[in-house]
């Protein structure tokens, strides 16, 4: 029963793989601050985040894009990472950062595509539309820290630590997407302001084109069905 089970899990992952890849980034929502509090955390930290990559590979297959692109991508982040926590130098982490963010963006975008060259809105284009808003946020905050590490103090907030952490970047990055605003690190250098000011453009154009036509190919679906 347990063996029909995990195959099963298995099977649904394979034809919803946005779906995994979505759980696993609210999975980190809730793992990151956990990890901050532990001295091994930052090396837990890591291997979340190739796992991460790895799940955003899998999901670029689903669009139109390139696969191989995506581990070009990939696959240097991960060993410029390694090298930055074994070195720990700052420019090396800047650097897979900016990699990561880069392979987040494309993700999206491949998924972006992916669910506009339907004209029908499937289970795995809904799980698209949560993930390819996640990945959008990861790309942001990984640009964020690229930022700050590079021109430090470019970040302020109510802590006093000269540079915000990953949950603070993270915190700020779903902010300016949503909408909301509701954040407490505050973009003080020109370059900062810049970044903040695409992601503020990228959350309202992605809820005006993707989310709103989704929407609007439900209602078309709806009125089209029988009545009965």
């Amino acid at each position: 029963m347990r063996l029909f089970q995990g195959l099963r899990w298995l099977v649904t992952a394979r034809r919803h793989p946005s779906a995994l890849l979505l759980a696993v980034q609210l999975l980190g929502l809730l793992l990151y601050p956990a990890m901050d509090q532990l001295d091994w955390g930052r090396a837990l930290f890591g291997a979340f985040g190739i796992v991460v990559l790895l799940l955003a590979v899998w999901v670029v297959k689903r669009g139109p894009a390139l696969g191989w692109v995506a581990w070009c991508l990939a696959m240097p982040a991960v060993m410029l990472s390694l090298a930055a926590a074994i070195l720990g130098q700052p420019v090396l982490a800047a650097m897979s950062q900016a990699l990561e963010s880069l392979l987040y963006f494309y993700t999206a975008g491949s998924l972006t595509a992916y669910m506009l060259e339907d004209h029908e809105v499937t289970r795995d284009e809904l799980f698209a539309v949560g993930a390819t808003f996640t990945l959008l946020a990861w790309a942001f905050a990984f640009a964020f820290s690229v930022c700050q590490i590079l021109i430090p103090g470019s970040f302020l907030a109510a802590t006093e630590t000269p540079q915000r952490s990953w949950m603070e970047l993270l915190y700020l990055s779903f902010s300016l997407l949503s909408g909301v605003g509701l954040s407490d690190v505050v973009p003080v250098l020109p370059l900062a302001r810049g970044l903040v000011m695409i992601a503020q453009f990228a959350g309202v154009m992605y809820i005006a084109l993707v989310v709103s036509r989704l929407i609007g190919l439900s209602i078309v679906r709806r009125d089209r069905e029988p009545r009965r």
